[in-house]
């Protein structure tokens, strides 16, 4: 049959899509953890979770999403970050000057991207703002190899939990001009602590995260964890938000978003288990069956602004006020978006590539890079100013 007039067919098209997707540059067991995490916050964002997790009852399951979702998210960029600039092996020389110029224009267009979304008005605490604040704070930990990342992500997650009630407490928060920093540095995710998931995803990648035997050390460790940090609020009954208490109430505490020291502890085990377990799923068939999760997980930073853009034209155009996140739940909007999005990112994975605000985001990098080091290379690039 030939090819309509005007229409260039190109030969393996689908084929090269299809490679992307499944080659050996992809992960594909980080791809289907960051599918989960995308999901993961649509579920806190769009469902009514009345009652906090409990594991010996089914009905509040749900609730895992809580704050585990974003903690997860933020896990896997420091992942993502040491897959692409190096992987087990840190970068030196030109390449990481070219790696640091990529994670600074990378952080300064999620930041841009954040901030546009808050301004839709769109009623939820956007991670974009927190994320790109540990991509800043990823540029000089490149250089670390996995031993110094994983101790400071050990050491800084009993420390910085003491620091950030007293942060959390600054009189400044209390304040319009707080207010307005708080949603510009998105510290609902408080970057002072989060650092912490950063720097344990960027050490398990270091170490080498396609490894089986990483893969079991840390679906491991992430379970004690995860025990450890549940079972001692369990215990103590530090598992529920409560109204704000003393200084010891808001650090020995595993509340969803509380950033308290067993919060920190039992949910970046959570994250590491969950890692892990997708790592070693997909060495099975499971690896094809999870096909529209990896799509979803491929363009985490599309689906994730995509969802809140729709949900923004919608409120609007039904509700007639975006900022309405009862009257947008009572919509039962969760399924509907989630089915929407898990069969638009497969389609796109498949037909066309590389999802759009991913490929923006690099392409951008990789130009101011580029841009660098032939500034640079100049004769006179380093001459003293007359």
């Amino acid at each position: 049959m030939a090819a309509a007039p005007g229409l260039t067919v190109r030969p393996g098209w689908l084929a090269s899509r299809w490679t992307r997707l499944n080659g050996p540059q992809r992960i594909a067991g980080v791809d289907v953890a960051r599918g989960l995490a995308v999901l993961g916050m649509f579920a806190a964002h769009l469902l009514w979770i009345d009652e906090p997790f409990r594991w010996q009852d089914a009905g509040t399951w749900v609730a895992v999403v809580e704050g585990r979702s974003s903690i997860l998210f933020a896990t896997l960029a420091g992942v993502s970050i040491a897959l692409a600039t190096g992987g087990r092996t840190p970068p030196r020389g030109l390449e990481l000057r070219a790696s640091r110029v990529r994670l600074l224009t990378r952080a300064g267009l999620l930041w841009a991207i954040g901030v546009l979304l808050i301004l839709t008005g769109v009623p939820v605490y956007v991670i974009l703002p927190a994320y790109a604040l540990l991509f800043l704070l990823a540029v000089p930990l490149l250089r670390l190899g996995a031993r110094a990342l994983l101790l400071s992500a050990g050491a800084l997650a009993v420390v910085m939990p003491v620091l950030q009630v007293a942060l959390d407490d600054l009189p400044l928060w209390r304040t319009m001009e707080g207010n307005a920093l708080s949603l510009a540095i998105g510290w609902h995710y408080p970057f002072t602590t989060w650092i912490v998931f950063l720097l344990a995803g960027m050490g398990v990648a270091r170490a080498g995260i396609r490894r089986l035997s990483v893969q079991l050390w840390m679906l491991a460790s992430g379970v004690v964890l995860a025990v450890a940090g549940y079972g001692i609020a369990a215990a103590i009954g530090a598992l529920e938000e409560g109204p704000p208490g003393s200084f010891a109430a808001e650090l020995w505490t595993a509340a969803p978003h509380s950033t308290g020291l067993l919060e920190v502890v039992g949910s970046g085990g959570f994250a590491l288990a969950v890692i892990a377990a997708c790592l070693l799923a997909c060495r099975t068939v499971l690896v094809w069956i999870a096909l529209p999760l990896r799509a979803v997980g491929a363009m985490p930073l599309t689906a994730y602004v995509g969802q809140l853009l729709v949900w923004a034209v919608v409120a609007a155009a039904v509700l007639g006020r975006i900022g309405d996140l009862a009257g947008f739940r009572d919509l039962e909007p969760f399924w509907p978006l989630t089915v929407a999005t898990v069969v638009a990112c497969t389609a796109w994975a498949l037909l066309v590539g590389r999802g759009p605000l991913e490929w923006l985001v690099d392409q951008s990098s990789r130009l101011v890079a580029r841009a660098a080091a032939d500034g640079d290379s100049r004769p006179d690039a380093h001459a003293l100013p007359r």
